[in-house]
């Protein structure tokens, strides 16, 4: 017997941080599901789908029934912002029907999802209790983002992440340690600076890139000249995204299960103190806590 109120088409994936927030699945798998770095989505039950507002209401109906206090949701599954203004305006409008003491809802978005909406229009969603949505910015390389096949720029990504903070909708934006290799490394962390400086989101954190299912795919837009990051790299890579910084109050946080090194803090009152434990990790081996390969994971 299924006693939890939802059915999901599984594998479902959520941010750390909303460990606390109910899981409502809207979409299936990811409409664009092209990056050659994610593994999320590739199960032939993931194919994109939205999911039929009927069958939200239903899941909704029985979340209230169950688990009455529910107070945090977040939209999955990796692409949920993909959907049109009145959809999801719909579809907050229930969630606020069915939980009139809801606190915040939240969502994964791409860049590319928030191209034809407008500032109002997403004005309107925060209004109706979307207050944050995780933006994978990944990189602010071009170079980097063009042999990923990410689909995106520097601009695209600072256009949406504008369209965000002018809307009043938090961001907190991920970037990926290591995605350019040794060959790329500098130009990415540099760049990937840049574009949080000029757009100040709430939230930053980084995930190492990982191949649980192998690198061939994620080889091929690099024809060949790709080599992995060694754990010194990414320290140092990850120490030249942080000096290059100027966020005057953005919480940094690098504690995601692929991450060896975990950094905690608000930047930029903290950025001292990261630089230093990062020249630690780099100086004195042994002398800081890592996460062993055994203890790391997606």
């Amino acid at each position: 017997m299924n006693y939890f109120p939802i059915e999901y088409i599984e594998p479902v994936f959520r941010p750390p941080s909303e460990a606390r927030s109910l899981i409502l699945q809207v979409t299936n798998g990811c409409s664009y599901n092209a990056c050659t770095f994610c593994e999320m989505y590739q199960e032939s039950q993931k194919k994109f789908k939205p999911k039929p507002i009927s069958e939200i209401e239903k899941d909704l109906r029985s979340v209230a029934k169950q688990m009455p206090g529910m107070q945090r949701f977040f939209l999955a599954d990796g692409d949920a912002m993909t959907l049109s203004i009145r959809r999801l305006k719909e579809i907050l409008e229930k969630i606020n029907q069915y939980f009139p003491n809801l606190e915040r809802v939240t969502a994964y978005c791409l860049p590319r999802n928030l191209k034809k909406k407008t500032i109002e229009e997403l004005t309107e969603l925060r209004k109706l209790g979307l207050t944050m949505v995780y933006v994978g910015c990944e990189s602010g390389d071009d170079k980097v983002l063009e042999c990923v096949q990410k689909g995106e720029t520097f601009e695209t990504s600072k256009d949406a992440l504008l369209k965000l903070k002018a809307a009043g909708i938090k961001s907190s934006v991920m970037i990926l340690n290591g995605l350019g290799g040794r060959k790329f490394s500098e130009q990415h962390a540099i760049n990937s600076a840049k574009l949080m400086n000029e757009t100040q989101p709430e939230f930053v954190s980084t995930l190492v890139v990982s191949f649980p299912m192998g690198e061939e795919r994620f080889r091929t837009g690099f024809d060949g000249d790709y080599e992995p990051l060694s754990q010194e790299e990414l320290f140092k890579e990850i120490q030249t995204l942080v000096s290059t910084f100027e966020l005057d109050n953005t919480v940094f946080r690098s504690d995601h299960a692929s991450n060896y090194l975990v950094l905690k803090g608000t930047l930029g009152e903290d950025k001292q103190a990261m630089l230093n434990k990062i020249d630690q990790a780099l100086n004195k081996p042994g002398s800081i806590p890592l996460r062993q390969e055994w203890q790391r994971g997606l």
